[in-house]
């Protein structure tokens, strides 16, 4: 009799696994699908961010790629942590992410991004009929990481004023330590942020070079992300470099005003016309051509003058 239904578990397991290949296949279908149908529109908007919250980001960029991280509360350490990867088709995004919600996504970043308000649900008058009152209840969109945060945070608040110097300089360093990592996670937003506006236009630039100094070389790809190389000032002596592939990582080392401005400076040099204000450069065409006009004019004139005043040798025959 164990036999028989561990037969029988192992078919259901073998028919549960080709129903679960068949629905990523046709879920991808009709994702590739809707971008297929989108993508000039995607081009057009520069990309898209579609969720982005405390413990997940998700973005399309406007050659159609997706970029996405997860963020999680590291219990080991008390620290959140993020992995950030590129998904280059439908086919793999959909092994990550439900197609209904991903849907449900691009309908409302795009609502949001077109400065519609969210649709009426009719959920204040249902409160009313059932004498509910709205501090009873609890938002579905509330996020329970960002909750668990919260209650993080508030464990460091303390109502004690410090008892010495050092506990007040231990609670400040703690204080410090957290805002710092917000910062940076906040800094690491822009970047992806950056990242997926810029794809579509570094895909015709190409890889470009942003830094390029003896310890950090900093590079802009043909795909829209940052990736660099330094030598961290505690591995100056070995000589030892470490990869940033991710915008958490490279905003360990850099600023991201830093960066946009190093990348600007980067393209005015290869690109001097893009320090000019517009129309100098005809300006400056036309000013050139009407120069080379007013010489030409002054060199007939002289032209003319000694044609027409005779030589002292002429004078010398005349008399």
């Amino acid at each position: 009799m164990d036999t028989s239904r561990n037969d029988l578990l192992g078919e259901l397991a073998a028919d549960a696994s080709l129903e679960h290949s068949d629905f990523l296949v046709q879920a991808a279908a009709q994702l590739d699908k809707f971008l297929d149908a989108n993508a000039d529109r995607i081009s057009d908007l520069g990309g898209l961010v579609l969720i982005d919250d405390e413990v997940d980001y998700l973005a399309i960029a406007a050659d159609l790629t997706f970029r996405s991280r997860s963020r999680y509360l590291d219990e080991a350490t008390g620290k959140w942590m993020s992995e950030t990867e590129v998904i280059e088709n439908a086919a793999e995004l959909i092994e990550l992410y439900n197609l209904a919600d991903v849907f449900a996504a691009f309908a409302e970043a795009s609502k949001t991004e077109a400065g519609l308000e969210a649709e009426p649900t009719g959920t204040e008058d249902l409160l009313k009929t059932a004498d509910v009152a709205p501090e009873d209840t609890v938002s579905l969109e509330e996020n329970p990481y960002a909750g668990a945060a919260d209650e993080w945070a508030a464990g460091h608040e303390y109502e004690e004023a410090p008892e010495n110097e050092e506990e007040a300089a231990e609670r400040l360093y703690d204080l410090a330590l957290a805002f710092q990592e917000r910062s940076q996670q906040t800094e690491a937003d822009l970047l992806e942020q950056f990242e997926t506006a810029a794809s579509a236009l570094t895909s015709v630039l190409g890889d470009l070079m942003v830094v390029d100094d003896e310890d950090e070389r900093l590079t802009l790809r043909a795909n829209g992300s940052f990736v660099a190389e330094v030598v961290p000032e505690d591995e100056a002596e070995a000589g030892k470099w470490r990869k940033l592939g991710s915008p958490d990582e490279i905003v360990e080392f850099y600023d991201p005003t830093d960066v946009f401005g190093d990348l600007a400076d980067t393209l005015a040099e290869a690109f001097p016309s893009l320090g000019e204000p517009a129309g100098a450069h005809a300006e400056d065409e036309g000013e050139e051509a009407e120069g080379e006009a007013d010489e030409a004019e002054e060199d007939d004139e002289s032209a003319d003058e000694e044609e027409g005043e005779p030589s002292d040798e002429d004078d010398g025959d005349r008399r």
